[in-house]
């Protein structure tokens, strides 16, 4: 669904989409069998996505990106989602938090991204601090000029071993209305320096091939330098990423929607029972008509977000909204799709299957369902002192 239908936007799309057809489509089987996707396949669509102009097209084109709105973007995510996130992320889109990058941290972080020449995490979720990210117990402390870190994230995902890791932790408490508040700030922390250790985690059965990461600090000592951002503002930098990014959580989950929905509606076509296709029936056909509302009003949903964003009047709220429908939804048309599939959908032979299975995992990372709620809830009663 466009709601655009400018020259360029359809220009934008048709290139995606070729791109899709070419890169990313032929491959989803074998690495979702495979668990990986082999480094060389990678670098191959990492490349060509730059030759395609598609490499870091989220960021502005004065500092070499490829300078697309936030509409624009929505477009694209929306395409991506309708594959494996193990492969589209090889089409890079550096976080936007390193623009705050400064100084010496342009050449050595932020410009390196915007080429391909290095990799970033985003470093922010703990075995205790997952959805209650003030909880977290990574901590800097000050040592002179210098920081040492320590603590540990996990759960932190990229499709290859990073270059380096925005990693957040607490450097002290803050006195708020509500009582002590810790203070979080942002560190640019290198892969190989010393008390830094990196390891693949667990491997998830939602987007095969996609990795985790375990990452652990023991008396890392950081300069003054390694700060992106301001000490104390670390966790207001990761809100301005957390909240696009639920948009762009949002967008994906339409087109993999879209993407089971066209699948669903041939099926219910062609597949006969009792004389008849099996879509003709109500207990079929009624499916189909809800996933068809469902999937409208979640695109307008992101539309309306993505709007609020480019005017500056986003809120908490308003991607709060957009990750719990539009990944709640997906849920549905994904159950529902193995459900007019029968058997079939859950047989390898079949991409049902795999995108069910892929569907899950958009109602828990970037923040579950049921703290969506809560920060919609509070947005509503907090205005009326509660």
């Amino acid at each position: 669904m466009t709601l655009d239908h400018s020259h360029e936007n359809e220009l934008l799309l048709s290139t995606v989409r070729a791109f899709m057809e070419a890169e990313i489509y032929p491959h989803e089987d074998m690495v979702d069998k495979l668990g990986e996707v082999p480094v060389d396949l990678g670098r191959q669509i990492e490349k060509r996505a730059i030759d395609a102009g598609l490499y870091s097209a989220n960021l502005p084109d004065d500092i070499g990106g490829g300078g697309l709105s936030k509409s624009a973007m929505r477009l694209i995510e929306r395409e991506y989602g309708k594959t494996s996130h193990a492969l589209h992320s090889w089409i890079g889109r550096p976080t936007e938090i390193l623009l705050a990058c400064e100084g010496d941290q342009i050449e050595t972080y932020l410009m390196p991204c915007v080429r391909a020449e290095k990799r970033e995490l985003f470093a922010l979720t703990e075995p205790e601090a997952g959805s209650d990210a003030l909880g977290m117990k990574s901590n800097a402390r000050r040592d002179g000029d210098d920081w040492i870190l320590n603590g540990s994230k996990h759960f932190i995902s990229g499709p290859c071993m990073p270059d380096f890791a925005i990693v957040f932790a607490a450097t002290g408490l803050d006195e708020t209305k509500r009582g002590p508040r810790k203070r979080i700030t942002a560190f640019l922390v290198d892969v190989g320096i010393k008390g830094f250790e990196i390891q693949e985690g667990n491997r998830c059965v939602s987007y095969r091939g996609y990795k985790t990461f375990q990452l652990s600090f023991n008396d890392v000592r950081l300069g003054p330098g390694q700060i992106l951002g301001e000490e104390g503002k670390g966790f207001e930098l990761a809100g301005k990423w957390l909240g696009m990014g639920r948009i762009w959580v949002g967008a994906s989950c339409c087109g993999k929607a879209e993407r089971l929905m066209g699948l669903a509606s041939e099926w219910a076509a062609n597949r006969r029972q009792f004389g008849q296709p099996i879509g003709n029936f109500q207990a079929t056909g009624f499916r189909l008509a809800d996933m068809a509302i469902g999937l409208r009003t979640a695109d307008l949903l992101v539309a309306d977000a993505v709007t609020r964003a480019e005017s500056g009047i986003m809120t908490d709220a308003d991607a709060a909204m957009v990750k719990v429908y539009c990944s709640e939804m997906l849920g549905r048309v994904a159950d529902d799709t193995v459900q007019i599939y029968g058997g079939m959908g859950l047989m390898e032979e079949l991409p049902i299957q795999r995108l069910w299975r892929d569907s899950r995992l958009e109602r828990i990372w970037d923040g579950t369902s049921e703290i969506q709620r809560h920060i919609i809830t509070r947005s509503i009663l907090r205005p009326l002192g509660a």
